[in-house]
């Protein structure tokens, strides 16, 4: 799946990805591919991205949205 985090500033991370844990609002949760349709709130944590070669990277968030639709995860974040 593709994958985007996106801040006011930069562009944190664009690319393919296997899984994607975030840290919501009422809990954190995980997105594989196909995962379906969501909207949700982030909290203040960490997003971490593992590609297909089992490589973690972890970005530090202060809150934001993310939207999965269709394979594609946009994390909007501050």
């Amino acid at each position: 799946m593709f994958v985007e985090i996106i801040t006011p500033d930069k562009k944190l991370f664009s690319g393919e990805a296997k899984s994607v844990k975030l840290p919501g609002t009422d809990g954190s949760f995980g997105v594989l591919k196909n995962h379906a349709p969501i909207i949700s709130s982030l909290k203040k944590g960490v997003v971490k991205v593992t590609d297909e070669k089992q490589v973690v990277q972890d970005f530090e968030i202060k809150g934001g949205i993310v939207e999965v639709l269709k394979n594609k995860v946009v994390v909007l974040a501050e």
